[in-house]
């Protein structure tokens, strides 16, 4: 379902109720895939308050998540907000919504200051987005999940999000579903072929210009609901995907090999994770209700089905 204004408000409040903070005024800043609210409590501190509106996340996949993000925070090398426990000692909540009969997951993190990088980035930052990527790869092959917590594994095709593109739940047509079915069986033995031998660690798995922040020539890292169990050359491939000029690609690679070494990743498997994204992103049009973003289905159907067929060389 879709919540209205007032019922995140609404959530918002009593979600608050939970942790140890009073508050003086809530703002809803971000309505799309999840629910973000600007809190200002009492002393003037400032926090960001998430609410999980479309995420499939379990209470274990976000126990994961979250612990993820506090280990970062408390390492130091990449800057991330910090998450903030419940009067419970917990590092999210998890509501009743009678209305929706759901269960709504909540996280409060401190707030981080800055802007979201623009549609084109300076080089200067999309080498502070390598440098930071590849300080989260070092930071997570210690990282241990707590006990009861769980990410998925990103060798899944789909990256275990609902299908909305061959299930019942479909509205493409036969020649869509086939060119979908093909590219997918495609990727599916590409992506499970790199796995064979390879030892995946939590990634980010959606780093691009609207999940960082830009401030006083500091980069900080936000937005960790896709994360997952995947390869490094997976975070480098998606964060590829939103760049424009050979120049950005070659910024960002460099920012990477300033800390490590950069992920090995041929043409043919950049090609691959390119338009796994792109599928992806199209299944998310359809599973979305946010109406803007539906408004793009028909150019972005229109366009991906013309790569697919190049993909597919037909």
């Amino acid at each position: 379902m879709s919540f209205t204004e007032s019922d995140l408000l609404e959530i918002a409040e009593e979600a608050l109720k939970l942790y140890p903070v009073k508050v003086n005024e809530v703002s809803l800043i971000n309505n799309e895939y999840n629910a973000t609210f600007k809190i200002i409590v009492s002393d003037g501190e400032q926090f960001a308050l998430r609410v999980n509106i479309n995420s499939p996340r379990t209470a274990e996949n976000l126990k994961a998540e979250v612990s993820w993000v506090n280990h970062l925070h408390m390492d130091g090398r990449v800057k991330v907000a910090k998450p903030i426990a419940t009067t419970q000692g917990e590092l999210f909540a998890s509501i009743r919504h009678d209305h929706s009969t759901r269960d709504l997951h909540c996280v409060l993190y401190s707030w981080l200051p800055g802007s979201e990088l623009e549609d084109e980035p300076e080089l200067i930052q999309l080498k502070a987005l390598g440098e930071a990527m590849a300080q989260m790869h070092l930071v997570a092959k210690d990282f241990v999940l707590p006990t009861d917590s769980n990410l998925p594994l990103l060798d899944d095709v789909m990256w275990s999000t609902g299908d909305f593109l061959l299930s019942e739940k479909s509205v493409l047509n036969k020649e869509a579903k086939d060119l979908v079915s093909q590219t997918l069986r495609v990727i599916d033995s590409h992506i499970k072929s790199l796995y064979v031998g390879a030892t995946p660690i939590v990634i980010h798995a959606d780093l691009h210009g609207g999940n960082v922040l830009w401030d006083l020539d500091s980069l900080s890292v936000l937005d960790f609901d896709d994360s997952g169990i995947g390869l490094p050359v997976q975070d480098l491939a998606t964060a590829i995907y939103y760049l424009d000029t050979p120049e950005q690609d070659a910024a960002l690679r460099a920012g990477y090999a300033a800390i490590a070494p950069v992920p090995e990743m041929s043409d043919r498997d950049l090609e691959v994770f390119l338009i796994q994204r792109r599928v992806i992103l199209l299944n998310y049009l359809y599973e979305t209700t946010n109406e803007e973003h539906r408004a793009m289905i028909p150019d972005y159907l229109e366009e991906s089905l013309r790569r697919l067929k190049m993909f597919l060389k037909l």
